[in-house]
């Protein structure tokens, strides 16, 4: 039933997960959201152009899966795409932000 939909469901799962870690931890949006949300579209914009970019000069292109939703949200960009680049940044900006707190304490 979900097949078609396993790849972004695992996102999601993976995106609430990090929620949660920021949300115990007191990290990223818990914080401060504008801030965080700053942090994470910026890059998901470059990125998205940077596939952009990829896909025009035919060096990233999309595969077949039957783990995908097959919504694409432009040419060889699947939906998933998007929300796998938003967790790529949150996770990201979560780590930098433990590691700070971290080696900030010495």
């Amino acid at each position: 039933m979900f097949g078609s939909a396993l790849y972004l469901l695992g996102l999601l799962f993976s995106i609430c997960g990090m929620g949660l870690l920021d949300w115990k931890f007191k990290l990223a949006f818990s914080q401060n959201r504008r801030a965080a949300l700053l942090t994470t579209l910026i890059p998901l914009a470059f990125f998205l152009l940077w596939d952009g970019v990829g896909i025009a000069l035919g060096i990233f292109f999309r595969g077949e899966s039957s783990h995908l939703t097959g919504l694409i949200v432009a040419p060889e960009l699947p939906l998933e795409e998007i929300f796998f680049l938003f967790l790529l940044n949150y996770t990201s900006l979560c780590l930098y932000i433990v590691f700070k707190r971290v080696w900030g304490k010495k």
